[in-house]
């Protein structure tokens, strides 16, 4: 047992070290079929002996067990975006203030190609790979471990000075991969990516691991960190040893003594972007002393040391032949020029966003026509300007109705687009289903993405009300779905029956009516029946409903595919009727309180929770100070908890507060 212990060792060993070869430094010794040979010897010794497995070895990279969902993780500190300069001039006042900031200091730049993928923090523990993280919005991001363990490049351990470290960096696929994939999709008849940045970002956000393990994903890193805080003192020393560890840095970057070495670092990739294997839309300037990234500090969003030069987005010419709407998530109405294809920095560009009817009509665009694209920040193509009209050139009118199902199509004041009100509309289905079910809506949990994927491209909801039709039994034929987590969605499906009519009315998706107005109707109208026969005055007479708030409610509810959906609703049990009223202003049980609410609830939103507290002659205020009667406290609760301790004041949850207002009613 010891010799094979002993082998086994060695060939991990052997693979990493390969690994690193092949896909970090592009200098393979072996070829493909000697480092298959290597690998399958190394999987036969771990399933013949599963106690000589460990878990960075590479038999651990062709992907896990499928998987139910992502888990949300907290970032260790704040992975900021950064501000943007589009032209020279932009640039030089970004270095003027840097200068101004650091009072004269001598500073230098650092410049690193800006990769487009996605963001992903990873992090280590006694040089082994432990946890992969995505940047979500900055603060919170998903948990996708398995999926980036299976990016080949990505070292699964190494020999670090730290006990804990982590690095940060973009998930990227390089063109020829990208094609590859399209052409399969193509074969599979499934719908191409845009480019390679969906490519990455969808590949890296799979349910299925093995699925990402063929996508040949890459990971390029730019940040080394301990405890949240930069590991070394300058920008350059951490490229460098993230380097010498054996993770993949871009070779392309300078050190810079001025601006206007930056400047011709920008200009010297613009001309030569198309010969590197992966798309940039520009170049990142850092500041590289970690200690003057402490002086120069951050803005709200970005930090001040650091900015991306953003190359401007290139255009060719062409013709449109024809154009056609599409409806989005949200029911907007889009109408999209087919092109003669184009080849556009790289990509063969056939159809272009027009935006709205607005802009057609800016452009004055006609079918036929000779037109001008570019790829704006080298993904989305669009019309610019008409370079030509045609000869036989066809003007183009939006329809009355939407193209999909037939739904009144509405365009509201001072809006450019025109959109289908239809909420069951097949193109804003999934969408509709997803507000419905999330927190602070219905709250149904476990209802997410990937589920409502399936659920509608089974064709087993084809309408919101549907949710409320599906047995156990339906939800245990979908992928990655078990009998226990079956059991715990049909029990959150049935709890959700229980929200109050506020919840209802927000879930039906009504335009401009978020939680706060739907608590306002609730309360003035006490039931759904009651807004949905209101006319446009008698809405605007609820508190804070003003013409075009009105409006929208009303052409709401004169669609007749919105009335069957309530009437669906109203046969799955849901509350129609609100019993809660305001009481005349300074009555209540809380007259004379003052409440401040931090975190979430169980099972009101702030906005309800707000409206109840007031109903009962009580005060919400947006801080916590000696005056503050009470902190109501939920999950994740912030700074006001804290304050709440401090200055002695009295902390309820959600059930002590029901509590207080039981005792107006």
């Amino acid at each position: 047992m010891k010799d094979l212990a002993r082998e086994a060792e060695t060939l991990r060993a052997e693979l990493q070290r390969h690994e690193h070869l092949y896909y970090v430094r592009d200098q393979p010794e072996i070829s493909d079929a000697e480092y298959d040979g290597l690998m399958r010897r190394l999987r036969d010794l771990d399933e013949a002996h599963p106690e000589l497995a460990t878990p960075d070895s590479p038999t651990t990279r062709v992907g896990g067990a499928p998987r139910e969902g992502f888990v949300k993780v907290r970032h260790n500190s704040a992975m900021l975006s950064l501000d943007n300069a589009f032209n020279e001039g932009e640039l030089r006042d970004f270095d003027r203030r840097v200068s101004e900031l650091l009072e004269g200091a001598r500073y230098q730049y650092v410049t690193e190609l800006k990769m487009d993928g996605l963001s992903m923090a990873v992090h280590y523990e006694k040089g082994r790979f432990r946890q992969a993280v995505t940047r979500g919005d900055g603060a919170v991001g998903e948990d996708v471990t398995e999926n980036a363990r299976t990016i080949r490049c990505l070292p699964l351990n190494v020999k670090a000075a730290w006990p804990a470290f982590e690095v940060r960096g973009e998930t990227v696929m390089n063109r020829r991969a990208f094609e590859r994939l399209n052409a399969e999709r193509e074969k599979q008849g499934q719908p191409r990516f845009a480019n390679p940045r969906n490519a990455a970002a969808g590949s890296l956000r799979l349910l299925e691991p093995r699925i990402t393990a063929s996508r040949r994903l890459d990971y390029y890193t730019y940040f080394l960190l301990i405890e949240g805080r930069p590991a070394l003192p300058s920008q350059w020393a951490s490229l460098d040893e993230m380097a010498r560890l054996g993770f993949k840095v871009n070779p392309y970057r300078k050190l810079c003594s001025g601006v206007d070495e930056v400047l011709e670092f920008c200009a010297h990739w613009e001309t030569r972007r198309d010969e590197l294997p992966y798309e940039i839309d520009g170049v990142v300037v850092k500041v590289d002393s970690v200690e003057q990234h402490r002086a120069l500090g951050f803005t709200a969003k970005a930090p001040r040391w650091a900015i991306a030069y953003k190359y401007p987005a290139r255009q060719q010419r062409t013709r449109v032949v024809a154009i056609e709407v599409q409806v989005g998530r949200t029911g907007a109405l889009t109408p999209v020029a087919h092109l003669e294809p184009v080849a556009v920095g790289g990509v063969t560009v056939s159809r272009a966003t027009l935006h709205n009817e607005d802009e057609i009509a800016r452009l004055d665009l006609e079918i036929g026509d000779e037109v001008v694209i570019e790829r704006s920040g080298d993904v989305i193509p669009r019309v610019v300007r008409v370079a030509a009209q045609g000869k036989n050139r066809a003007a183009f009118v939006m329809p009355a109705k939407c193209p999909v199902c037939g739904g009144r199509v509405v365009r509201e004041e001072g809006e450019a687009a025109r959109r289908c009100i239809n909420v069951d509309c097949p193109a804003r289905l999934r969408e509709s289903i997803l507000h419905f079910a999330s927190r602070g809506v219905m709250n149904i949990d476990g209802m997410g993405d990937a589920l409502v994927d399936q659920l509608v491209e089974r064709g087993m909801v084809k309408s919101v009300a549907d949710v409320y039709r599906l047995t156990e039994e339906e939800l245990l034929s979908l992928d990655r779905m078990g009998k226990k987590s079956a059991a715990k969605l049909m029990g959150n499906i049935a709890r959700s029956k229980m929200n109050p009519l506020p919840r209802v009315i927000t879930a039906l998706g009504i335009r401009f009516v978020g939680e706060r107005t739907a608590v306002l109707l609730a309360e003035a109208l006490g039931s759904l029946d009651a807004i949905a026969a209101a006319g446009v005055e008698e809405l605007q007479v609820v508190e804070e409903v003003g013409p075009k708030v009105a409006e929208s409610i009303a052409q709401f509810f004169r669609e007749p595919r919105n009335r069957d959906l309530m009437n669906r609703l109203r046969a799955a049990d849901l509350e129609f009727t609100y019993a809660f009223t305001r009481p005349a202003r300074g009555a209540g049980a809380l007259k004379g309180l003052t409440f401040a609410l931090t975190g979430t609830l169980p099972s009101l939103s702030r906005e309800e929770a707000k409206a109840m507290i007031e109903g009962a002659g009580g005060k919400v205020a947006g801080s916590v100070s000696k005056k503050t009667s009470y902190v109501v406290a939920g999950e994740e609760a912030g700074s006001k908890l804290e304050k709440a301790r401090e200055l002695g004041i009295a902390i309820v949850d959600e059930q002590e507060l029901r509590r207080l207002l039981a005792k107006h009613k």
